[in-house]
């Protein structure tokens, strides 16, 4: 399939759902005349915007336990700043698609107003298969909707585990959502998380919850005492109801004192990271493509695997014919 390149460009630059939704499309897709097409695309859109350092949007990473109604708070969250006059952008990643090579749909159907609104896109996307996939295909995929215009990128992560630090990676804020009775605060969420997260909140605060909510909210305070050292953010902890909508607004505004916090110069210096790890995480994932359809590594690669499983052949043993055979000259 050949890609018009210049008509996909004047689509999203005209803000047209059809071509937003066919880029996003280019830019996930493993192909290699694929993956040149979006290098081109890319290259267009980010010309001359130091590849989105200063690009206006807003971009909130935003995961939690399972079960917090990670979808419910997006719709609640979408909708106000729809309604308000934003444009929002959904990306849901799905880390699975690494067994399966398959994504998580539900979520454009648990948030129905959401997936209607003329303001909103959302597109679950998969994973790519490896978390390399994901910051290829994400971070390409906020490009295409911050050129759309879409003012706020709201990325949610499906998984839990090392892809929140992959998408706390490529985002301004990193939202983490729980809930009261996960057990122990300090068990029920990894400390990694609590180091990355930049705004917490305790969903689910309403009815006979509430009271355990603020409870919870204020051991996880306590908590983020003892993990962060003087002189940093200090990520507040607050309650919500996505379902009642009640709290979000404020929350918002914590999300944007964030942002306000790191500053201008602050946060060109954390995309320009930002953008350095991300030169190294398409490195890697265009070397796992090369690797994968080297010719050298198909001709051995069922002999290998055999040998792997019988217990003839050690796994350093394994990778190292693998490698070379990847570097032999063809």
């Amino acid at each position: 399939m050949s890609v018009d390149v210049p008509a996909l460009l004047d689509g999203i630059r005209e803000g047209r759902r059809a071509a937003v939704s066919r880029a996003i499309t280019l830019v996930e897709s493993s192909k290699r005349e694929h993956r040149e097409a979006a290098r081109e695309l890319l290259s267009e859109l980010t010309r001359g915007e130091a590849a989105g350092v200063h690009s206006p949007a807003v971009r909130v990473g935003i995961s939690g336990v399972p079960g917090v109604g990670k979808s419910t708070f997006i719709e609640a969250l979408g909708t106000r700043l729809t309604a308000a006059g934003h444009r929002v952008g959904v990306l849901a990643v799905d880390p699975s698609s690494v067994r399966t090579g398959g994504s998580v749909l539900g979520d454009k159907t648990r948030m129905g107003r959401l997936s209607v609104d003329p303001q909103a896109f959302i597109r679950p996307s998969p994973a790519a298969g490896t978390l390399g996939g994901v910051a290829r295909a994400t971070v390409q995929a906020m490009a295409v909707l911050e050129a759309a215009a879409y003012d706020v990128v709201l990325v949610e992560t499906v998984g839990v585990g090392q892809s929140e630090v992959t998408v706390a990676g490529m985002v301004d804020t990193f939202l983490f959502l729980t809930l009261a009775r996960t057990g122990d605060q300090l068990q029920g969420i990894k400390k990694g998380i609590l180091e990355i997260a930049d705004v917490i909140a305790v969903n689910k605060a309403d009815g006979d919850r509430e009271t355990e909510a603020k409870s919870a909210a204020r051991e996880l305070a306590g908590a983020l005492r003892l993990v962060r050292g003087n002189g940093e953010w200090a990520p507040p902890v607050v309650t919500v109801s996505g379902l009642h909508d009640v709290g979000v607004e404020d929350l918002w505004g914590r999300v944007l004192a964030h942002r306000e916090h790191l500053g201008a110069d602050g946060l060109a210096d954390k995309r320009a990271h930002q953008q350095l790890e991300f030169t190294w995480a398409l490195v890697r994932d265009e070397l796992d493509q090369r690797l994968r359809h080297s010719t050298g590594v198909r001709a051995i690669r069922d002999e290998v695997r055999d040998a792997v499983l019988s217990g003839e052949l050690p796994a350093t043993v394994a990778a190292d014919r693998l490698l070379a055979a990847y570097d032999a000259p063809t």
